[in-house]
């Protein structure tokens, strides 16, 4: 028997919220802090303690500095958070097929 797709599954990754970065991040290449919490309709702490998860399993690289007077943080994938993502889309994708087929395999009962 082999291993379940769902048991490859990283639960740091998993989580909506930070799958949610992580996806937005990669399309974007840099994202800055108020566009992730618009696009995910987070409240600014949420969004915070997130990307701390995410910053210390290092996943994500955050950069502080100004866009005139004004201070912003960008958030940038590493990386490893670029083969994470890959891992679990690639998880996910193999998670789906398995239920696909069974829902189009004869039943066995």
């Amino acid at each position: 028997m082999t291993d379940h797709p769902a048991n490859g599954l990283d639960d740091v990754v998993h989580q909506r919220v930070r799958l949610g970065i992580m996806a937005v991040t990669h399309q974007a290449r840099q994202v800055e802090f108020g566009f992730l919490r618009e696009t995910l309709q987070l409240t600014a702490g949420n969004l915070g303690q997130h990307l701390t998860v995410l910053e210390k399993a290092e996943l994500i690289r955050i950069e502080k500095g100004y866009e005139g007077k004004r201070p912003r943080t960008w958030v940038t994938l590493t990386a490893a958070g670029q083969t994470a993502l890959r891992d679990e889309i690639s998880h996910l994708k193999q998670l789906i097929h398995q239920v696909e087929q069974a829902d189009t395999a004869p039943a066995d009962h």
